[in-house]
């Protein structure tokens, strides 16, 4: 019979090592997470999920200095939307040149970065960072066109499938916020694009733009 594998996060990093995939929740939908780096992780992930190659991956980070040692450089505005809503609900598109398996980044090299506020996806980030793997992709649990997991129960229910399937993340709170998905802002150009209007509105974007521009 099919059965759900769970793990600590003290296990979490051991298992994302040997090529597993991880479930987790963030303030907004479960997660569902790879080594960014490793293109059989990622593929494993795609393969699972169903996910068409040409579609990128977000990635998670445990807050803006990791993008630092990304070599990525944030131009003003990405600079104020990652003050203002980071950690948080909001996906951050910016071009990285740090290389990561095939299929995380765009073709032209932009990569999402996903900063959460849930406490176990930021501890989660920062004990991949620690070990000195990933950074973990940040794409939703769920397979391609089906909803995405927004309770433990129903990550669970993703998870059970035996080998190869997901191992949900089992700490206490680890129950994710059930709301609508992060926002995604493209903030590769001179002018923010809204990719994906999610629990950030345009107009809180908007906002903390002019709010920066009158300051």
């Amino acid at each position: 019979m099919p059965s759900v594998r769970t793990c600590s996060l003290d296990r979490a990093v051991a298992e994302l090592r040997s090529g597993a995939l991880l479930a987790y929740p963030t303030e907004t939908l479960f997660g569902l997470g790879a080594d960014g780096r490793s293109e059989a992780a990622v593929e494993r992930l795609r393969r699972w999920k169903g996910r068409a190659p040409e579609r990128p991956l977000p990635i998670l980070i445990e807050g803006s200095e990791a993008l630092a040692r990304l070599g990525v450089e944030l131009s003003p505005i990405p600079r104020r939307l990652a003050e203002t809503f980071w950690p948080g609900p909001l996906t951050l598109v910016l071009y990285c040149p740090e290389p990561f398996a095939p299929g995380v980044a765009r073709e032209d090299g932009a990569v999402g970065f996903r900063c959460s506020s849930h406490p176990v996806a930021a501890a989660l980030a920062r004990r991949v960072a620690r070990a000195g793997i990933g950074p973990l992709t940040a794409t939703s649990l769920n397979r391609s066109g089906e909803a995405p997991a927004r309770t433990r129960s129903e990550a669970a229910r993703c998870c059970d499938g035996g080998p190869g399937f997901p191992i949900l993340i089992d700490v206490p709170g680890a129950e994710s916020g059930g709301s609508t998905p992060s926002s995604v802002v493209d903030a590769t150009g001179p002018e923010p694009r809204m990719l994906r209007e999610g629990a950030i509105s345009s107009a809180q974007v908007k906002a903390a733009l002019e709010e920066n521009r009158l300051a």
